[in-house]
């Protein structure tokens, strides 16, 4: 792994289990064991700039993760719920560490650095985009599509942040329960209609 990438690996950790505001240079220098000058040289804008990298290459692998957990199921109410499982037994093995670190900064810093508030939008689009696209190739309309995925994404996000405070994996399997029973009646709705 080239030296750019172990930063911005190292600051996608840091950022997932204790947020922005926490993670300091000399962290991310110490986890990625890059020396502190390569990180402004590959990242002149210091902080802001590796963690902005950071949330677009993880909230791309996130993307992708999401997807692979639920492209198998024919059901998208089935694959809904196994993706929330997963999640779920995920949290609990990493001792409630294992959130996405684009929900965990997005909160924290929306209202105060608003470049990587837009990073954190950008990924949520991208990850709506896909998830609407992978729905719609399932039969749901465009706007069922892009209600669900939002619905998914929302109810994850705000799942982990429940099972980390509460250290329990019900607000994850109580979450994908919910959004599984609308995918449903989306689905029933559609068939009725169409």
């Amino acid at each position: 792994m080239q030296t750019d990438e172990r930063i911005a690996v190292s600051m996608a950790e840091l950022l997932r289990r204790q947020g922005y505001a926490a993670t300091g240079i000399k962290q991310v220098v110490d986890a990625s064991g890059a020396p502190i000058g390569s990180v402004y040289h590959h990242f002149p804008g210091g902080k802001r700039a590796v963690a902005a990298t950071a949330l677009r290459q993880s909230g791309a692998a996130y993307g992708e993760l999401v997807a692979s957990l639920l492209a198998p199921h024919e059901d998208i109410a089935d694959g809904i719920e196994f993706a929330f499982a997963a999640a779920a037994e995920d949290i609990e093995q990493t001792d409630w560490a294992n959130m996405c670190p684009v929900g965990t900064v997005a909160g924290e810093v929306a209202d105060v650095e608003p470049e990587l508030r837009q990073v954190a939008a950008e990924v949520f689009d991208a990850w709506i985009t896909n998830g609407a696209e992978l729905f719609r190739a399932r039969g749901l309309g465009d706007d069922d599509a892009r209600a669900l995925i939002v619905a998914v994404i929302a109810a994850l996000e705000g799942a982990f942040v429940m099972a980390r405070t509460m250290r329990s994996s019900e607000p994850l399997t109580a979450a994908g329960r919910g959004v599984a029973a609308y995918a449903r009646t989306l689905r029933s709705v559609g068939v009725r209609s169409g």
